[in-house]
């Protein structure tokens, strides 16, 4: 085969250029330390790479964005829950201090002043929020668990599931004693007390009850209508002197919120196990209450003008963040499940009773101040007043009876309060313990991946030195062996 000159200058030439080209590949790894700049150079490994890279962005978003959100969220939520736990506990201490039976009257003003001052707190940690949004309100995180300010206007119809566990014995008071101007006035002396069946619903201040109705164990539903009163004083008004419920009746109490049960009613729902149903408006909110749409199914008809009203349905609302691959976690805790609207309703009863009793043992203070009064220092007198101070301070012995005895019960009321707090303490804390040690795999998998997506990518500096310096000798040397051939012709040899 004949070889020309035109045919080694153009080998020379692919040689060249053969060499220039690697050169130029080493210098753009060693620029770049990266085994490829596109993916046409080495498609496993740009596969691979890509492969690597969705996974590791994946990766950062759990651990720069959704880890770092959630443990935020619950840290949130378990300052606030353990707030909530120091409130309920001192209002329990409240009780415990309330249930002796050698209260003074500084005692009793005390917790008076304790209790009022507790009361506009309770569910303020509810309120908490993690970066705006409220962190026990479910879904509706852009709105508070209570209600900001006084809502005159604003009304619901609001409907509760209530069972025979949630009836309870409650005592009634009738009569009370009047402090007389002189002793010549007449003062009301008789004080008598029932005991009955009660439920309380979620509010005080009922516009009306729309219905009422239970359910027994037979599966078979009776609705009932109650005789309703505007307060405890028209309900002992209307029953000459004396609150009284007739064994087959039902008497609501607008004030209170109050549904009271007649002897055979009570047992009755209690031998069937009854399921109750009662639906009822309330018009008119105070700053701090307990918005109802969070705990009950209700609709808002505030805006009398409108044919669909708002609607609210009670359902499970659950908020969660995605950690890991296929790894959710639930970081909210519902307000329903740790704010009791019964919590608010006890102190309410609570700080009632301890006005009663610290009201019935002035009256004492009062009646006594008048028998040392000179212008009643006369037998007849003294003889009357005495009637009057013996009926306060039998009026002051019942009003310490109950507060003894209600307060004694309620500390098992806020037991039970502090223990649905503590389990949603304790579920938190779980929850966050649960989302460390998924931060930790993840943090490695992260790093893991980093390491494979280098080893995939990237080549070490000496490695790619060595092969540049290699390449680019041979390119010299290129040059140098291209020079020779080039020097002689056929007219040499001519």
């Amino acid at each position: 085969m004949r070889i020309t000159n035109n045919m080694i200058t153009n080998n020379t030439k692919g040689n060249i250029n053969g060499n220039k080209l690697l050169v130029d590949g080493y210098n753009t790894q060693m620029t770049t330390q990266k085994k490829i700049s596109k993916a046409s150079e080495d498609p496993v490994i740009a596969i691979r790479s890509l492969r690597l890279s969705t996974s590791l962005s994946h990766i950062n978003q759990y651990v720069d964005n959704n880890i770092p959100d959630a443990a935020a969220w619950l840290d949130v939520t378990y300052t606030a829950l353990n707030n909530m736990y120091q409130l309920v506990k001192d209002i329990r201490t409240q009780c415990v201090n309330g249930s002796t039976d050698t209260l003074t009257s500084d005692d009793r003003k005390t917790i008076l002043e304790s209790l009022q001052s507790m009361a506009s707190q309770i569910y303020t940690e509810g309120n908490a929020d993690y970066a705006g949004r409220t962190v026990f309100t479910g879904y509706r995180t852009g709105s508070n668990l209570t209600f900001d300010q006084d809502e005159a206007e604003t009304s619901y119809q609001i409907s509760q599931q209530m069972s025979y566990e949630d009836m309870e014995e409650q005592r009634y008071y009738s009569g009370d004693v009047v402090v007389p101007d002189d002793a010549s006035a007449t003062c009301t002396t008789e004080i008598a007390v029932e005991n009955y069946d009660r439920i309380r619903v979620a509010y005080d201040g009922i516009d009306r009850v729309d219905s009422f109705s239970y359910t027994g164990a037979d599966g078979k539903t009776t609705e009932l209508v109650p005789i309703v009163y505007e307060t405890a004083k028209e309900w002992e008004t209307a029953c000459g002197g004396q609150k009284v419920v007739e064994d087959d009746k039902l008497v609501f109490i607008r004030e209170s919120g109050e549904l009271i049960f007649g002897k055979d009613i009570a047992a009755d729902m209690r031998s069937q196990h009854a399921q109750f149903d009662i639906t009822y408006t309330k018009t008119g909110f105070a700053s701090g209450e307990l918005r109802p749409e969070y705990y009950y199914n209700c609709t808002d008809i505030t805006d009398k003008s409108m044919d669909n009203h708002i609607t609210y349905t009670k359902e499970d609302q659950q908020i969660q963040y995605t950690i890991a691959a296929s790894t959710p976690l639930t970081v909210n805790t519902q307000a329903s499940d740790v704010f009791d609207s019964g919590i608010a309703r006890d102190v309410g009863e609570m700080i009632n009773i301890v006005q009663d009793a610290i009201s019935a043992h002035d009256k004492v203070d009062q009646i006594e101040a008048m028998m040392n009064e000179a212008k009643y220092a006369d037998p007849a007198s003294q003889e009357k007043l005495q009637t009057y101070l013996d009926a306060a301070k039998k009026e002051a012995d019942y009003a310490d009876d109950h507060l003894r005895r209600t307060y004694e019960k309620y500390i098992g009321n806020f037991d039970q309060y502090m223990s649905s707090i503590n389990v949603a303490i304790t579920n938190v804390g779980s929850m966050q313990n649960r989302l460390q040690m998924t931060q930790t795999r993840v943090e490695n998998q992260q790093m893991t991946i980093k390491e494979l997506k280098s080893s995939n990518e990237d080549r070490d500096i000496s490695d790619i030195i060595i092969d540049y310096t290699a390449a680019y000798n041979a390119y010299q040397a290129s040059l140098t062996a291209a020079s020779k051939v080039g020097q002689q012709t056929l007219l040499d040899y001519l």
